[in-house]
């Protein structure tokens, strides 16, 4: 079993497959106390699925039409009809109105601050709350031609949201996590020419411009996250990564262009990577020195034994870090939740 010394910190994506928000808060903050400096909402309820109750916002739009384009993040992953401009509509004609962030995160605001109040979660924790830019939302529902063009359309939306969001809850009360997911990495991990550039570099610049000038819209004195993935449909990428090179480039290159300051980044570990070569461009990040690193190493169905296989091939590249999961909680079945939180004080623990 592991070394006890409490080294580590503790970081949660996002989703939390619990009956409610109060309970997430609750249940979390009972089982890290001051271990985690911030804590999300769970994404219960409908947003449980990640982004799959955003469709509505494409469905029920009046400018979009369901098209026959099929997609799916994957071969075993569900499919589904993406969405397209009706005829005579231009991406300049179209706009997106309430995306539901600030209204989820306003209320689960007012809880947590009661439970930290009451002494439920420990006191300078941090109420975490996740937004998920247009590249994800896009490549999920809109035919593959008009996504670079409605990018920025359906990101002033998004904007919005931060300026809500932070107009409303106490920035020293705030982080906000924006995730970069598979719509990025499996496109970087394939290498091939999409409808965001003809090369990996050329994609890497532009989808690094894009997450940056939205980071910068987020007040210096709110903590910003970045959460990096390769998908997590049925507990499954939507690519395998080849190593950590794709991820190291992508937050030296956010590190580069973002004005404001970076906490955190997480990058995730898959089960079976407890090789050197997977880890190895780990020593070309070049983060700022106030950004943490959180490797999501941590992984249920292996337990302690594979989580610290993972974590002594991370070593020699990594000597600090946070612990995670791959990405959140919310696919997996609420009973086995306990068992995963104390699964994350093990690993943080470890030495």
């Amino acid at each position: 079993m592991p070394t006890v010394t409490a080294v580590r910190g503790i970081y949660l994506v996002g989703s939390v497959p619990l009956a409610s928000t109060a309970e997430v808060f609750q249940t979390i903050g009972a089982a890290f106390g001051s271990r985690i400096a911030r804590i999300p909402d769970g994404e219960v309820g409908e947003r449980s699925d990640w982004i799959s109750h955003l469709e509505g916002l494409f469905r029920d739009h009046p400018d979009f039409e369901r098209s026959d384009e099929v997609f799916s993040v994957h071969a075993a992953a569900a499919k589904r009809h993406r969405y397209r401009l009706k005829a005579g509509k231009a991406p300049q004609d179209v706009a997106f109105g309430n995306l539901g962030y600030a209204d989820n995160a306003r209320a689960s605001y007012a809880e947590f601050a009661s439970l930290r109040d009451a002494g439920k979660i420990a006191p300078g924790t941090r109420f975490q709350v996740d937004l998920v830019p247009a590249h994800s939302v896009l490549w999920l529902f809109v035919v593959e031609q008009q996504q670079p063009a409605l990018d920025a359309v359906y990101n002033a939306a998004l904007v919005r949201e931060i300026d809500a969001i932070t107009g409303a809850i106490p920035h020293g009360d705030l982080a906000i996590q924006l995730d970069v997911a598979s719509a990025v990495f499996a496109r970087l991990e394939r290498g091939e020419p999409t409808v965001y550039g003809q090369t990996k570099a050329e994609m890497v610049e532009r989808f690094s411009s894009i997450i940056a000038d939205l980071a910068d819209r987020v007040p210096a004195d709110v903590e910003l996250l970045f959460h990096f993935c390769y998908g997590d449909a049925n507990h499954r990428h939507a690519v395998e990564p080849t190593d950590m090179g794709d991820m190291v480039e992508m937050a030296n290159r956010l590190a580069g262009k973002v004005a404001r300051p970076i906490q955190l980044i997480h990058m995730p570990v898959p089960r079976e990577r407890s090789d050197a070569a997977y880890f190895t461009p780990l020593r070309r990040l070049a983060l700022g020195p106030g950004t943490e690193l959180a490797l999501g190493l941590v992984h249920y169905t292996d337990g302690i034994e594979g989580t610290m296989r993972r974590m002594d091939a991370a070593r020699p590249f990594a000597a600090r870090y946070a612990v995670a999961t791959e990405c959140g909680f919310g696919r997996r079945a609420p009973e086995t939740i306990p068992a995963l939180l104390r699964l994350h004080l093990a690993a943080a623990d470890y030495v």
